[in-house]
Formats: C-alpha cells, structure tokens, sequence
C-alpha cells in the first residue's frame, strides 16, 4: 500500500471559523483533531477562534509570570490553563484572532523553526493587510512573535540587538506564537491582537518578556474589521504560505468539526 505521506500532491485545508469558543472546548477539539490526523483520519485542518478571557501556561511557563491571584483572576471572569505548547504563559480573550493549525508537516515541512516561521509570515500579512509594518526579530529565541515598532508603524525594519539579546526601539508584540508537534502533526499556533482588552494582559508577564509590551491592531489605529473577515484572510495566507487549497467554512462549529472526525472513523462496509 502506497503511503499517504510519500504523496507529492498539494495539500487542501479545511478552515473553519468557530466564533467563540471556550479554552477547554478549543483544546479537546484539537486533542481530537490531532489523533485522527496522525492516524491519517482526516486532512489538514485550520481551527480559526477567539476565545472568552483565559491565561495558558506553556510547558515552559514561570509561576510567578501570573500576576493575578486566583481570587482576582475570578473577579475578572478570567480562567488558568496548563497547556502542552512551547513558551511561557499568554493572554487569549476577546477580539484576538486564535489560529490552531493541525496539519501533517510531512513530507515536504518537517521542520519546527520554519514551521514557526511560516506561522509569523501569516501574521506579517494579516498586519499587512491592515497597513502595519510588522516583522519578527531575527536570531531570538526569547522574542519569538510578530512585532512592530510603534514609532513607525506602517513600516518594520530588523531592529539592533545588543550583547544580552536585547532589541532597540519602541517594539511592542501585535502576535504570540506557541506550538506542540507530534509525529510531525501540529497543534496550537498563534494569537493575533486585532481588538484585543490590552489592559488584561496585566494579569501576566507576556511571553515572560518583562521589558516590551503588547499592542493591537486597534490600537495602532488600523481601520476597523470584522473578526470573521480577518480569519479568512489568515485562511488565504495560510494556504499561500503551505502551497495549498483552502476551504474555508465561515459558519463552522465545534460539533460540526467534531462529526467529521467521527465520520472519518467509521470504518467502510466490505462486501462479502
């Protein structure tokens, strides 16, 4: 039997726009997602979200990264979750466009760094698309995201970096990233601040950087768009990115995605 990942044919990607979606329900989902695509179940699929108020803690999260006390955090209506991705803790909620690829990396991608930076050129083109210079920082491994430079915010150029790995300049994170892969198979990915509440990621030190902050479409003054309308053009970024086809479901669900898991498993009838 030939191997479906010796195949050279271009990929096609199923992108669903699920809305709001709970922290607990988004993971499971990908959890799902990520078996059946190991397992050669289902193709490459592009979960695109936003999620209600919630801090994740990556494998290599602090504690003291959490500023808020259980207490406060509650006040806020904003729930903690440990989570398998890279990176410390970040802020998802509202107004943030949340990207979860699962895709098979194999055979042609097999490789962590570009697929982060794959990831990074998505949201590069979505603040393009918006009039926002944005960039990353070249040979950090602690400043991973996409940037800008709010001092001239309609263009990005590789700032200087000093001898502690420091970068000059008004810089200020527009996207975070954080990936798990399995066997070649991704899930997490990234978040990208369209109209995001900035002021709740004081409850955290961001990405465990104490010395630059965060920053929003919005808040850069980029004119106004519908979430929906961002996803879908992530979704067309996405696929440029990878060389593929996209679909792109815009009134998508959590239910409607996990029954195409569930009729993927259902083995075919052999004739006797």
């Amino acid at each position: 039997m030939t191997d479906p990942r010796a195949s050279t044919a271009r990929r096609t990607i199923a992108a669903h726009w699920l809305g709001r979606v709970a922290y607990d329900d988004a993971h499971a989902l990908q959890e799902e997602l990520l078996a059946a695509r190991i397992e050669g179940r289902v193709g490459d699929t592009l979960l695109l979200l936003e999620h209600p108020p919630v801090l994740t803690m990556g494998r290599g999260a602090k504690p003291q990264n959490v500023l808020l006390s259980a207490e406060a955090r509650e006040a806020e209506g904003m729930t903690l979750h440990e989570t398998g991705r890279g990176g410390d803790v970040t802020y998802h909620g509202p107004g943030q466009l949340v990207a979860y690829p699962i895709v098979d990396l194999n055979p042609d991608r097999p490789d962590i760094r570009r697929y982060v930076r794959d990831l990074a050129e998505v949201m590069i083109r979505l603040a393009a698309d918006a009039g926002v210079g944005a960039g990353v920082i070249p040979s950090s491994s602690k400043f991973v995201g996409v940037w800008v430079d709010r001092a001239r915010r309609d263009r990005w150029e590789d700032p200087i970096v000093d001898a502690e790995g420091e970068p000059a300049g008004d810089l200020a994170k527009l996207g975070a990233i954080g990936v798990r892969v399995s066997r070649w198979c991704t899930m997490h990915g990234f978040a990208f601040n369209v109209r995001t509440n900035l002021a709740h990621f004081g409850a955290i030190v961001p990405c465990g950087i104490q010395t630059k902050s965060v920053t929003s479409l919005e808040a850069l003054g980029a004119p106004h768009a519908e979430l929906v309308a961002i996803a879908s053009r992530a979704a067309v970024h996405f696929a440029e990115r990878f060389d593929a086809s996209v679909t792109f479901h815009e009134a998508s669900s959590v239910a409607a995605v996990r029954s195409t898991i569930a009729c993927a498993a259902v083995p075919s009838e052999v004739s006797p």
